[in-house]
């Protein structure tokens, strides 16, 4: 089973999230492929062109990913 998801880098992107409500994970990229997933469940409350914030935090959009599972995948 693969796990597909989808990172929300553009301004679009995270708009049409919050508008949507579905749920994203965040997670902070710690080089060579590893992640810490700070994050798991929650929905973009607000975006601005430095940060996003997701349950109540703010997250700088250069520092963490937002993450949508991407349904539908095969593997």
């Amino acid at each position: 089973m693969n796990h597909t998801y989808k990172v929300l880098k553009s301004d679009i992107e995270l708009f049409a999230a919050a508008l949507s409500q579905v749920r994203v994970y965040v997670v902070q990229p710690l080089g060579e492929g590893l992640i810490d997933i700070v994050d798991y469940i929650g929905a973009v409350e607000k975006i601005t062109p430095e940060s996003a914030k997701v349950n109540g935090i703010f997250f700088m959009r250069n520092q963490f990913e937002i993450r949508v599972d991407v349904k539908g995948s095969t593997g």
